[in-house]
């Protein structure tokens, strides 16, 4: 799987983007979130990913300051009421440990998150074992996540150990009982 591969995964999850509107109020731009009506500076959100909706299309391009949308090939200024999506960021030790992940483990992480109706993007806590184990051959531990998607909460426990062979065991259990186990032993070749 290729990070181009992971990128398509990323954007296929539900809740990846804060959907709102723009106004520019005395000469500052803000941002409505369509979902909760909060109000908020768009130079919050500076250097991150948007999409912009003209006519019935959706742009892709990064945030600029002063209201400019920069694309591939062009820049543009927003417009008052404009519809807008911003890129939800993620915790970063959740990141970094998507990161850490070889491919096949990431894609089962990923597709039994969503199974279970939760999205990467709704993390709400992780803490990453990985992160203090970058120096050492054989690294064995536990991670530990929390997801909210607004109806249930999910909590994640990766054990991993990565010496020889990758070995990771995902359990995840949700606030009604549910719980379901994966389990992956991968070769480091493999990946």
């Amino acid at each position: 799987m290729s990070q181009q591969q992971r990128e398509v995964l990323y954007d296929r999850q539900p809740r990846a983007f804060t959907e709102g509107t723009v106004e520019n109020i005395n000469q500052q731009w803000i941002f409505f979130d369509s979902e909760t009506d909060e109000a908020s500076s768009l130079e919050e959100y500076v250097h991150q990913e948007v999409e912009v909706q003209r006519g019935r299309n959706w742009y892709r391009g990064t945030l600029e300051e002063n209201g400019v949308v920069n694309l591939r090939r062009e820049t543009f200024s927003l417009s008052d009421g404009e519809q807008i999506k911003i890129r939800k960021q993620m915790i970063y030790s959740f990141d970094s440990l998507l990161e850490e992940l070889d491919d096949d483990s990431f894609f089962q992480f990923v597709t039994s998150l969503n199974s279970l109706d939760f999205s990467i993007y709704d993390c709400i806590y992780s803490y990453n074992q990985l992160s203090f184990l970058r120096d050492v051959h054989s690294k064995s531990g536990v991670n530990f996540l929390i997801f909210d998607n607004e109806s249930q909460i999910c909590a994640v426990q990766h054990h991993f150990f990565y010496s020889e062979k990758r070995h990771d065991r995902f359990e995840f259990t949700l606030n009604t009982g549910k719980r379901i186990m994966i389990e992956k032993l991968n070769n480091p070749s493999d990946s």
